[in-house]
């Protein structure tokens, strides 16, 4: 039977692409169930769990950046998480359009607790735990690296965007 795509790829199963899409939108339904109980979204959650991590003052920028999320949805988000008593939004000493963003005690608390789930949820899903190293962890972050939107691809010329 020939392959009705055209593909390069004897089976579904072969595609890197197409397993990855699948076992994410598996473990992000897992990651939803995990927050729930927190009240929490996957999107919150990656936000106020990276600026709860950070040592430093962020801007809405820097977070952004950080999590590789979109700008306008993490103005959105962090919105939401101020309404939520669990972040803060200051002016910026230095930049009148920027936000300095710091986590408010009850949103450190929450992120603590929230994290623990999802990590639980992370060693069931991956059977890993923190006794052995992720080889896949390490993998990813390669990957995303060599595919970050600054970084030059081999064959086009490097520009750096503005932000």
């Amino acid at each position: 039977m020939s392959n009705p795509l055209g593909s390069q790829f004897g089976s579904d199963q072969d595609s890197p692409g197409f397993m990855l899409w699948r076992v994410t939108n598996r473990w992000q339904a897992i990651i939803r169930a995990a927050l729930q109980p927190f009240d929490l979204t996957h999107v919150q959650f990656v936000l106020l769990a990276a600026l709860t991590w950070s040592q430093e003052p962020l801007t809405q920028t820097d977070l952004a950046h950080r999590t590789r999320a979109d700008p306008m949805m993490t103005s959105q988000v962090l919105r939401a998480l101020e309404r939520k008593g669990l972040i803060e939004r200051h002016p910026h000493p230095s930049d009148g359009r920027a936000r300095l963003l710091s986590v408010t005690p009850a949103g450190a608390a929450l992120a603590q607790r929230a994290n623990t789930a999802v990590e639980a949820a992370d060693a069931a899903f991956f059977g890993s735990d923190s006794a052995r190293p992720w080889p896949l962890a390490r993998h990813l972050a390669d990957l995303d690296e060599r595919n970050r939107s600054d970084t030059p691809r081999p064959g086009t010329a490097h520009r750096k965007r503005d932000h």
